[in-house]
C-alpha cells in the first residue's frame, strides 16, 4: 500500500507527474480507484502538477429498490461525485466519471426510457447537476471488455453513444467498441454531429419526451436525439431538422 499522507511519497509522486508532463508529454491524469484515498490527497497532486485535465474513478453502488432495479432518485450517488470535485477544486481541471448516468442508462435502454428524465425534469445523472465536471461513458475496461463487471446491454450500445455524444458532459468512447465491435463508422457519425454543431460539456438540454419506448431531447436548439423503438415521432420534430445519423432504435436530427 502507498501512504499518500507521507510527505516523501507526495513529493516523489509529484515529481513523477511533472516528469510525465514535461518529458513524456502527458497533459492529463486519470485517478484510479479514487475512493481509496481522500480528495485532499488528489488535490495535492493536481495543484502541484497542474494538468490540463483530470478525471477520477469513483465507482460506488447506485441505490436499488426491491425489484433489483435502480431507484428513480439517485441524488445521493451523484452527490458523492459532486462532493469530490468540490473538495479537489471546482474551478480547476478535476472531473469525475459519471457512473450515475452509466447505471441509469444501462437499465433505461431496456424499455424504461422514462428513467432519463429526473424528478426535476433534467438529466438524472451527474450531467443534470454539474455537466462541466461529468465524464460520460457507455462502458470501460472494467465494466465491459473481458472483465464484464457491469456491461451495457450489448445489443443497445449505440443507443448509449447516441445519448452521451449528443448530451452535455464530456463523452468518453470505449476502445473496444470503437475498434473491435465494428461500430467505428456509426460512432464517428455521432462525433461529427457533436463537433459540427459545437455541442459541449455545458450545452443546454431540453427533454421533450421520456416514456417507456421513447426518449426525445433537444440540445442547444441545434440537435435532436431520439432513443427507443417508437417510430412515428414526426409531429414532435420541429421544422427544419434533417436526419444526420441513425441506427438500431436511435436517430439524430
Amino acid at each position: 500500500d502507498i501512504d499518500h499522507l507521507n510527505l516523501r511519497v507526495q513529493k516523489e509522486l509529484v515529481e513523477w507527474l511533472n516528469w510525465l508532463k514535461a518529458d513524456i508529454g502527458f497533459d492529463g491524469w486519470r485517478f484510479d480507484f479514487a475512493k481509496g484515498y481522500s480528495a485532499d490527497v488528489a488535490k495535492i497532486y493536481i495543484d502541484r502538477s497542474e494538468p490540463s485535465f483530470a478525471v477520477a474513478e469513483i465507482w460506488t453502488s447506485l441505490a436499488y429498490g426491491g425489484d433489483g432495479k435502480p431507484n428513480l432518485n439517485q441524488d445521493q450517488h451523484r452527490q458523492e461525485l459532486v462532493n469530490w470535485v468540490d473538495k479537489v477544486g471546482g474551478k480547476g481541471p478535476a472531473t469525475t466519471f459519471d457512473f450515475t448516468t452509466k447505471g441509469i442508462l444501462n437499465v433505461a435502454v431496456e424499455g424504461e426510457l422514462w428513467r432519463l428524465r429526473g424528478t426535476d425534469g433534467k438529466a438524472p445523472g451527474t450531467i443534470g447537476w454539474w455537466p462541466a465536471k461529468a465524464v460520460t461513458f457507455v462502458d470501460n475496461h472494467d465494466t465491459g471488455s473481458t472483465q464484464h463487471m457491469w456491461p451495457f446491454p450489448s445489443d443497445r450500445v449505440m443507443q448509449g453513444y447516441a445519448y452521451i455524444l449528443t448530451h452535455p458532459g464530456t463523452p468518453c468512447i470505449f476502445y473496444g467498441h470503437f475498434f473491435d465491435w465494428g461500430l467505428k463508422e456509426e460512432i464517428d457519425r455521432l462525433v461529427s454531429v457533436r463537433t459540427r454543431h459545437g455541442i459541449h460539456s455545458e450545452s443546454k438540454l431540453q427533454i421533450i419526451e421520456a416514456d417507456a419506448d421513447l426518449y426525445l431531447a433537444e440540445i442547444d436548439g441545434k440537435v435532436i436525439v431520439k432513443l427507443g423503438p417508437r417510430y412515428d415521432v414526426g409531429n414532435l420534430i420541429p421544422g427544419g431538422f434533417k436526419v444526420a445519423a441513425h441506427g438500431n432504435d436511435y436517430a439524430v436530427w
